[in-house]
């Protein structure tokens, strides 16, 4: 049988790449938009969770993620919500629903998308921080209660990625420093962090789980 990825947040970056992956390997990937499954909202998530078909599957990588990047003090209570709402409500709710299935057949891979500033952070990333070193917990929990069904969870923290929200957030100059103060002296490519991701959700990985992985590069050794 054809096993199945979905994945949240596929249509580009990271989330496109590792989709790429799974589907060279023969994988049936599902990755709804957001008109399908609006991660920012949990009657959207609910209802597709309850009334689609593609809402099973052998694996599971909730790569989705947003960044408000505002001072504390200019953050408003709207925009925290959101972002924590996306970054971690959302994946919550798809680990609670996709978990037990997996859990029912005895095989299961959630693979989670978080960030180097889960463990280190910076001036306006207090949401983002925040929500993925949450992430990081959840992960971790949901390790310990799955391991025993052959369910296996970790979480991958990308640093600094060829992706549009690196290029967003920064501007060239800043680009250039980040290069020149990474110890490999480039930036990471989707593909680096895609080749993790599908190794961790694949056979291949029958002992890893509850890990907190970093591909950065070397940032935070510094």
């Amino acid at each position: 049988m054809q096993r199945r990825v979905f994945i949240t947040g596929g249509s580009r970056g990271i989330g496109e790449a590792i989709g790429s992956c799974y589907r060279d390997a023969g994988w049936k990937v599902e990755s709804p938009s957001r008109q399908e499954m609006d991660l920012s909202s949990m009657e959207s998530i609910t209802a597709f969770l309850e009334n689609s078909e593609r809402a099973d599957a052998d694996v599971l990588i909730n790569n989705a993620g947003i960044n408000e990047i505002r001072a504390i003090n200019e953050l408003r209570l709207e925009d925290w919500q959101n972002v924590l709402m996306v970054n971690l409500t959302a994946p919550f709710m798809l680990i609670k629903h996709f978990a037990p299935r997996m859990a029912a057949r005895g095989w299961g891979r959630i693979i989670n998308i978080s960030s180097c500033y889960s463990l280190v952070s910076k001036p306006g990333r207090a949401g983002y921080s925040a929500s993925k070193t949450g992430l990081n917990g959840l992960t971790r929990a949901a390790a310990l209660e799955f391991a025993s069904a052959g369910v296996l969870v970790n979480a991958v923290c990308p640093g600094f990625i060829e992706t549009d929200m690196t290029y967003i957030n920064n501007t060239p100059e800043q680009i250039s420093a980040i290069c020149n103060a990474l110890p490999i002296k480039r930036l990471g490519s989707r593909e680096e962090v895609a080749a993790y991701v599908y190794f961790l959700g694949s056979d291949h990985n029958t002992y890893i789980s509850g890990q907190i992985a970093v591909i950065d590069g070397g940032f935070i050794t510094q």
